[in-house]
């Protein structure tokens, strides 16, 4: 059998070689919203039909049209609201693929980002590259071996049609997080339940580890990891998909009236009357 391929599809979702996909094909209904969220991990946004609203520090109240595309670094605060019915690609990575270091490290130290960030257009290779790979990778599960090939062919297309520029949109908001004490957090806070497990998980003193999340959050870790637990919640909450007795019971609540008080006390409503403003909110935002 070949070191890459068995050519038998059927099996790839139990191949022990099969990992978790991070490509996906999406589509959705005008009035689809993401509320804000801290992403937990780099991610591209590919728009092939449609028109998405985009709110993050990086892309302020931008919208993102057909042909176009950007980045999201890992804890990048972003909410999405798709204005018209829209189909897109999702691709999802930690450690991006370098189209060459000897480039990567002159658009790095020489070239400086955008002042304002604008969405890219997507090139005619890159867009014959994202309907290509919407065929065949589609499972939530693919071959390790087929995912990193086509990661580095998107590198490849990115370092060939795209200038240093363009690229270092792309490339400065991906530096600031990859190798950091940030990164670290946002990969592992779910991990963990108190500060003690989190400064163990990392190798560090207690004392040592408060001082660095002090320094580069500017706030303390239990008050920090309370936030995103609220956040959350709240994003949770907005999800029909997930029941109330779901989220109370999957954030550690013992009750249903403990998650209520929580939510009464945080967000100034029950967890229900929350929910209710989800579509409301969203129609005030496409008027």
């Amino acid at each position: 059998m070949p070191d890459v391929f068995c050519g038998n599809t059927d099996k790839c979702q139990m191949c022990p070689k099969s990992v978790e996909n991070a490509v996906f094909h999406v589509f959705h209904k005008q009035g689809f919203h993401i509320p804000v969220i801290r992403s937990e991990f780099n991610f591209m946004l590919f728009i092939l039909k449609g028109e998405i609203l985009v709110n993050s520090e990086e892309y302020a109240g931008t919208t993102v049209k057909t042909g176009e595309f950007i980045l999201q670094p890992i804890t990048a605060k972003i909410e999405i609201l798709a204005m018209i019915d829209t189909e897109c690609i999702y691709y999802r990575f930690n450690q991006p693929e370098l189209f060459c270091d000897k480039r990567y490290h002159h658009i790095m130290n020489d070239i400086p980002g955008p002042l304002i960030n604008t969405p890219l257009k997507i090139v005619p290779a890159l867009e014959y590259f994202l309907i290509c790979t919407n065929t065949y990778l589609s499972e939530p599960k693919i071959c390790r071996e087929l995912l990193s090939l086509k990661r580095k062919e998107l590198a490849f297309i990115l370092g060939h049609y795209y200038t240093d520029y363009e690229l270092a949109s792309l490339i400065h908001p991906l530096s600031q997080y990859t190798t950091s004490f940030q990164y670290f957090v946002i990969q592992n806070y779910k991990k963990v339940k108190t500060v003690e497990e989190f400064a163990q998980l990392g190798g560090y003193s207690l004392t040592t580890f408060r001082r660095i999340f002090d320094a580069i959050f500017h706030v303390p870790v239990h008050e920090w990891m309370t936030e995103q637990r609220k956040e959350s919640i709240l994003y949770q909450l907005r999800d029909d998909r997930l029941s109330i007795s779901e989220i109370c019971f999957g954030h550690g609540f013992e009750s249903l009236s403990n998650f209520s008080n929580f939510c009464k006390k945080y967000f100034g409503d029950s967890p229900r009357n929350l929910r209710k403003e989800k579509s409301a909110e969203i129609q005030k935002i496409l008027q």
